[in-house]
C-alpha cells in the first residue's frame, strides 16, 4: 500500500456548515473519500492510501486541479483508493465537496 500526502493552498474555504462527508465505496475501479473540516482555512490537506504504486505525479495533478476549481479550503481529505481512474477521482472529490457544503441539520 502506497501512502501519499499533500498540503495545497486553497483560495476559497469550503462553504456550508456540515462537519464531514463521505462518498464512494472502495471496490475495483472506485474509491472512498472522507472530507472533514479539520485544516486551516487557506489549505486543503489530502492523504491517500492506494495499492497502485508510482502514480504520485498523476495524483498531484488531479488534486491541484481539484483545489483550483473547488472551494476546498479548511478541508482534510482522506482517500482510500481501489484503483480509480483520474476522472473518477475528480468526480468523487466534487461530489464530496457538494456534500460538505450542505448546512448541518
Amino acid at each position: 500500500m502506497e501512502k501519499l500526502s499533500y498540503t495545497l493552498e486553497a483560495a476559497r474555504p469550503a462553504a456550508g456548515t456540515k462537519r464531514q462527508a463521505i462518498i464512494g465505496v472502495v471496490a475495483s475501479g472506485n474509491l472512498e473519500v472522507l472530507l472533514e473540516r479539520d485544516a486551516p482555512a487557506g489549505t486543503c490537506m489530502i492523504e491517500i492510501a492506494t495499492a497502485a504504486h508510482g502514480f504520485g505525479p498523476v495524483w498531484e495533478a488531479v488534486l491541484r486541479d481539484f483545489v483550483s476549481l473547488r472551494s476546498a479550503g479548511g478541508l482534510r481529505i482522506s482517500i482510500n483508493d481501489g484503483g480509480a481512474r483520474p476522472d473518477t477521482v475528480a468526480l468523487r472529490l466534487a461530489q464530496g465537496v457538494r456534500l460538505v457544503e450542505e448546512d448541518e441539520r
